[in-house]
């Protein structure tokens, strides 16, 4: 792929200055070559055409906390060129999540009947759905056009578009301001952090709470997770990089807590900065815990990124002995993570044999780049000597006592 041709032909940008400071002070912390679009999935009469990929690495900038991608996609060509296929409610898990996190967020901030919520990055609504039954007010913007329309399949006004702050200005004028907006998984996808705050902050009032949840960078990498690496996350939030956000944009954390979703996700409550605000006294004990880990040191990448090779490489040893005897190899869960774990290891359909999904909008379709068809968790009853690689590992334990009843000889590859 020429680089230098890239801008032109695909909408690449290179960025070479920190999204908050504008410092050029970067430094290369995490490098897994050339990736497509990670929540992309193929249909099969696509299955012949060739898919954008990208180089996907990770840089540091020391003073803001921030750590992001380099090579910036075209926002509206990572939701658009396929049907976007994640769904909010795709799991029990995950329903059973944001179920929680309304009841959350409805105590933490009294809301009632006559408040209004909008949610940024609302994928298919179920979130918003749960505030519609108590006949809140609800607004809804995503960037897929797709998951658009089965928003509004469900009753709920909705917008298809980017979240800017030029986009706020139109929302600004049919509903003045919101009592909540909410973010999740979505603020870390912005391509312009600052600009997307000034959206939100345009569209609150004095009282009014920004809450937003996202994979926290500390749990990442501890848990040696670098699949929650692709080319949707521009961003990955350390608790120094947010605070220093929200201080270009005149706010601040009012609260912020840690969950174990998505294998560890922080959850922000913010709010606007007035005479007398008041930071939550966590703030600064999770910063320097985060600095005396190493987030914010380049050295430690280094060895960081050492593991994550070793890793690879005595897994492919491991499965290309596995093919050889004969074993059939089933990854399970056909995820976004999923896809930065292929592509990273050069696992394609000549290795693994299919990627299982309980989703009715992956199953039928292919992985990107490695061409593997996705189909549902029954195949495994059907074949001998399987070996399964779980590719969702956040929900690994349910993953495995379902398919043990479905297949009892099952080996689970570690």
């Amino acid at each position: 792929m020429d680089l230098t041709m890239a801008p032109k032909k695909t909408g690449l940008k290179l960025i070479n200055k920190c999204l908050i400071t504008n410092s050029k002070n970067l430094t290369k912390i995490i490098d897994l070559g050339i990736h497509p679009f990670a929540d992309t999935f193929i249909k099969k009469s696509q299955i012949d055409l060739m898919e954008p990929v990208y180089p996907l690495q990770c840089y540091l900038c020391e003073k803001s906390g921030s750590i992001q991608l380099k090579y910036f996609t075209d926002s509206n060509t990572r939701y658009n060129l396929y049907d976007y296929s994640y769904t909010s409610s795709n799991s029990k898990f995950s329903r059973h999540h944001w179920k929680k996190y309304y009841l959350d967020v409805i105590e933490n901030l009294r809301l009632s009947k006559k408040s209004k919520v909008l949610e940024i990055g609302s994928n298919d609504g179920f979130l918003l759905e749960q505030f519609k039954k108590q006949k809140i007010t609800v607004v809804a913007i995503d960037s897929s056009a797709f998951m658009t329309k089965i928003s509004r399949n469900k009753g709920i006004e909705s917008f298809n578009n980017t979240f800017d702050y030029k986009f706020s200005k139109k929302l600004k004028k049919k509903f003045l301001s919101f009592d909540t907006i909410i973010a999740n998984n979505v603020l870390n996808h912005s391509n312009d952090p600052l600009n997307f705050m000034k959206g939100v902050y345009n569209l609150m009032n004095s009282k009014s709470t920004f809450v937003f949840e996202l994979p926290y960078w500390l749990d990442t990498i501890e848990t040696k997770r670098y699949d929650q690496i692709y080319h949707e996350h521009v961003t990955y939030f350390t608790v120094k990089f947010t605070k220093n956000l929200l201080d270009k944009c005149n706010m601040f954390i009012h609260k912020i807590e840690r969950n174990s979703y998505h294998g560890g996700s922080i959850r922000v409550y913010c709010r606007k900065k007035l005479k007398n605000y008041s930071e939550s006294k966590t703030i600064k004990s999770m910063i320097e815990k985060e600095t005396k880990i190493g987030l914010f040191d380049r050295q430690f990448y280094k060895k960081f990124m050492k593991g994550v090779e070793q890793r690879r490489n005595n897994l492919i040893t491991k499965l290309l002995k596995l093919k050889s005897s004969g074993a059939n190899i089933v990854a399970i869960g056909a995820a976004a993570k999923g896809n930065t774990f292929l592509n990273y290891h050069k696992l394609d359909n000549s290795i693994i044999n299919y990627v299982t999904d309980s989703s009715s909008l992956k199953k039928g379709k292919f992985t990107p780049l490695s061409r593997i068809p996705i189909v549902d968790d029954k195949i495994i009853s059907k074949l001998q000597n399987v070996h399964v690689l779980i590719l969702s590992w956040n929900i690994s334990e349910n993953i495995i006592k379902k398919l043990k009843t479905i297949n009892k000889h099952i080996v689970i590859i570690k």
